[in-house]
């Protein structure tokens, strides 16, 4: 059966966190399912969380979640350009999946502060993209009204005029005022821009939607655009977050009757999404603290990943944790680390070539015979062990000290080894995505059997995330009306 070619959809937004990257993960899911071949796009990400690619590289979380909705492999060209941020002013650069550099924002959006036209850069990575796949779901970064920064956007009207995409607008109800910022946000374009937008959806609806059948009928009358959808909040679907804001929601306290996973809450915290699959698994509770007393309840203690390792490690000394660590493994608690914090469980983190900042030498925690020394290589890739598969992101080598025996946790099918096993209580390793892993989570949790005696099995976090999916293209189609949504991405003549 042949498909027709679909117009780009871009998903922009009248603000930060209004829902744009869960309804483009639908939205890939959906025409998935309806038999086409779909494939994300955001020109510019901010974020921590990262993702390797099959090649090697590094993009944004987001885009590899909707690759994986859309049933493809992620590849840089769906997220061209990514921004780490290493300060209040200043971000690490990956282009096409490689760090360039480091950027003060001042910098970084004056126009010929660079020698790479950026705009370019994102432009021939979305033609590439859309010579290979039908249709290609953009997002937005942001909010689309910010117009002191019209000349500079790369990722917003900018870029749907160069893709010809019909804009679909999302708007939350849930923080209030949507009326004034959506109608904002479309009176506050070009003309030629505001053609583009085709479509409003609100998101995060709470309550009896008939209640909004008369705001509907005005919004449209205020825009001159469709109000396409209507989307409930929920609460039963989960999609990894691709902001660590909503960690804080989430239970800071141990429980009875389960293993108690602290994740240590790092002010650099990335790459969280490690701990999803975890945090499903009904023999566990995984919560995440700074706090000295809820460590000490742990049974399972994690240090994770972090953008900047020593000042991190630094805070962890200043605030106590760190010996509230060191403390719980004396007295039989499990501590693992993962890349940063596998870094942050040596004898010392040394940066004598100023990678991360001003801070040349740490001592660590001193529970692996390790030591480290960050470097501005950066190794990428996607990786197979004895437990599973994971990626590695990360600055920096780790080697066992003078005079300390190797003892791998992992053995790569590439023919690597990678972290180190102390005991069956005690390891660190650079794998993302290792804990996605049933026969890892089962040697994890295997020194808490007799407490796990009458607990459920393994966790699939496999089949749990297709179902996710499927559940949001399900919810998404109940509430936005598709058949409108097609007939706007096909060409009429």
């Amino acid at each position: 059966m042949s498909f027709k070619r679909l117009h780009p959809v871009m998903l922009a937004g009248t603000g930060s966190d209004v829902g744009k990257s869960v309804i483009a993960a639908a939205l890939c899911r959906i025409f998935r399912q309806d038999g086409y071949c779909p494939a994300p796009f955001k020109a510019q990400n901010m974020a921590l969380n990262s993702y390797a690619t099959p090649e090697g590289f590094e993009i944004g979380r987001a885009q590899a979640v909707q690759a994986e909705a859309a049933g493809i492999p992620c590849h840089t060209d769906m997220n061209p350009l990514l921004l780490k941020p290493q300060s209040d002013h200043t971000s690490q650069v990956i282009l096409q999946g490689k760090p360039i550099g480091n950027k003060n924002a001042y910098d970084y959006w004056r126009r010929g502060a660079s020698d790479i036209d950026y705009r370019r850069e994102v432009c021939d990575a979305f033609d590439r993209l859309a010579s290979r796949y039908n249709p290609i779901v953009m997002e937005g970064a942001g909010s689309i009204s910010e117009i002191n920064l019209r000349d500079t956007d790369l990722v917003n009207l900018p870029m749907a005029r160069h893709a010809g995409a019909d804009v679909i607008l999302v708007g939350d109800i849930d923080r209030g005022g949507v009326f004034a910022s959506v109608y904002g946000s479309i009176a506050l374009q070009a003309p030629e821009d505001r053609k583009l937008i085709k479509g409003i959806i609100i998101n995060k609806f709470r309550g009896d939607m008939r209640l909004f059948d008369e705001g509907r009928r005005m919004l449209e009358d205020l825009c001159g655009v469709p109000v396409l959808g209507i989307i409930p909040y929920f609460k039963d679907i989960h999609i990894e977050e691709e902001d660590s804001v909503a960690l804080v929601q989430k239970s800071m306290q141990a429980e009875r009757g389960k293993v108690n996973v602290a994740v240590v809450m790092l002010r650099h915290l990335s790459n969280y999404t490690d701990f999803d699959a975890l945090e499903r698994d009904a023999r566990v509770h995984l919560f995440y603290t700074n706090n000295t007393e809820d460590i000490k309840q742990a049974d399972v203690i994690v240090l994770p990943g972090t953008k900047s390792t020593l000042h991190d490690l630094y805070e962890l000394r200043r605030n106590g944790c760190a010996q509230a660590i060191i403390r719980a493994r004396r007295q039989g608690a499990t501590v693992m680390g993962i890349c940063g914090g596998y870094q942050m469980m040596g004898i010392e983190v040394l940066d004598p070539d100023h990678v991360e900042g001003d801070i040349e030498r740490l001592p660590g925690l001193g529970l692996l015979p390790t030591t480290t020394t960050m470097s501005a290589a950066k190794q990428t890739c996607q990786v197979n062990c004895q437990y599973g598969r994971g990626y590695e992101i990360h600055q920096g080598a780790t080697h066992p000290v003078d005079g300390a025996l190797p003892s791998p946790l992992l053995h790569l099918d590439d023919g690597r080894d990678d972290g180190y096993l102390v005991d069956g209580k005690c390891m660190g390793t650079y794998v993302h995505g290792i804990l996605d892993n049933a026969p890892f989570v089962d040697f994890l949790l295997e020194p808490f059997k007799d407490k796990l005696a009458q607990a459920d099995g393994p966790f699939d976090y496999a089949a749990f995330k297709e179902e996710q999916y499927d559940k949001l293209a399900a919810h998404v189609r109940q509430h936005v009306d598709m058949k409108r949504l097609y007939h706007i991405l096909t060409d009429h003549d």
